[in-house]
């Protein structure tokens, strides 16, 4: 399988009230673009989280001293550290802060162990989770009500999903899923009782699966099995319980979008202008309507969809906005609008 991935080195915030100037205008607002790390060869693997107060967390990969670093914005200035450099060491991050506000990271171990991060107030404390084979990479970090870490990753060695979850005094290690090769692209999520819901491609079929942990078995199911899809997962849970998806259709290169609404799937093609749909990440917002980023390949530009309304999706991306209205389950009408200076 060709892997491809992206390299960044900045963050962009978005604030909708208070625009800063000399920032790219976007409707009337600005973008606010910060340069976070400058030495070489750094910002591949990002994951990103927001505190209380709004200030971004950024966990990465440093690929010229092959270490996992984190970055955090306190209001006025980044703290910058390398947590973990016994490696190579730092791929596959993903980043999740507890009630506290303190750090939690799950990442690889040059593609052989699974490894996990937390920072305490007086440092890092930096545990291996699993180092049965090759195992660690595609991993995704979720902290449950009491601030536990769960994990969510692929084996390379056995070609299976598993995932981990910590009890407060020691590790639980699942294999969630071995039906083939399957486990690439995992995301998982918790419902409000703690359990984890898991989206991730199956390699071997081509399909987009899911798998749901009820508190006493797994629950796995194939969601889409149109071509060759599944690429790039990413999972949201709302207010129910109910998983929304996003992912990539790689044979038609194009966005599409899963949600179960506790009876039936309903599966749509978002997003099918060119090729597009790498790297998703969803959230809901109050509503439980989907926000969808991805990278459009062809265009070369980062974009973002959503749901202002039960009616209509939209399109973003840097040459204007894209409005789709949702008649009957699809969408046959487009609407352009030109972005404002």
């Amino acid at each position: 399988m060709t892997r491809k991935y992206l390299s960044l080195v900045a963050v962009a915030l978005f604030h909708l009230a208070n625009p800063w100037p000399g920032g790219a205008a976007l409707g009337g607002y600005e973008w606010n673009i910060q340069t976070v790390d400058s030495t070489f060869n750094v910002g591949t693997w990002t994951s990103l989280a927001l505190d209380a107060s709004g200030n971004p967390h950024i966990s990465y990969y440093d690929s010229a001293n092959s270490a996992l670093k984190y970055a955090a914005f306190d209001g006025s200035a980044w703290d910058i550290q390398m947590v973990d450099y016994e490696g190579p060491v730092g791929e596959y991050t993903s980043l999740a802060l507890d009630a506290a506000g303190n750090a939690h990271i799950s990442y690889n171990f040059f593609n052989e162990d699974l490894k996990y991060a937390a920072f305490d107030r007086s440092g890092w404390d930096i545990h291996t989770v699993d180092s049965e084979g090759l195992v660690g990479s595609d991993t995704s970090l979720a902290l449950d009500g009491g601030g536990n870490p769960h994990i969510s990753y692929y084996d390379w060695g056995n070609d299976d999903l598993k995932y981990a979850a910590f009890d407060g005094s020691a590790w639980d290690i699942q294999t969630v899923d071995s039906e083939g090769d399957v486990g690439v692209f995992t995301s998982l999520g918790l419902d409000a009782g703690g359990n984890p819901h898991i989206s991730y491609w199956d390699l071997g079929n081509k399909d987009l699966k899911y798998a749901a942990f009820d508190g006493s078995a797994w629950d796995i199911l194939t969601v889409d099995s149109e071509g060759n899809v599944g690429w790039w997962t990413s999972i949201a849970l709302d207010a129910g319980g109910n998983p929304h998806i996003s992912y990539l259709d790689w044979g038609n290169d194009d966005l599409k979008y899963a949600s179960f609404d506790g009876s039936a799937w309903d599966i749509q093609t978002v997003d099918s202008e060119g090729c597009v749909g790498w790297w998703t990440s969803i959230a809901l917002d109050a509503g439980g309507n989907p926000h969808i980023s991805y990278f459009g390949g062809s265009s070369g530009d980062l974009k973002y969809a959503f749901i202002p309304e039960p009616a209509s999706i939209c399109l973003l991306g840097l040459g204007g906005l894209v409005l789709l209205r949702k008649r009957r389950g699809n969408y046959p009408s487009l609407t352009v609008g030109a972005l404002s200076d």
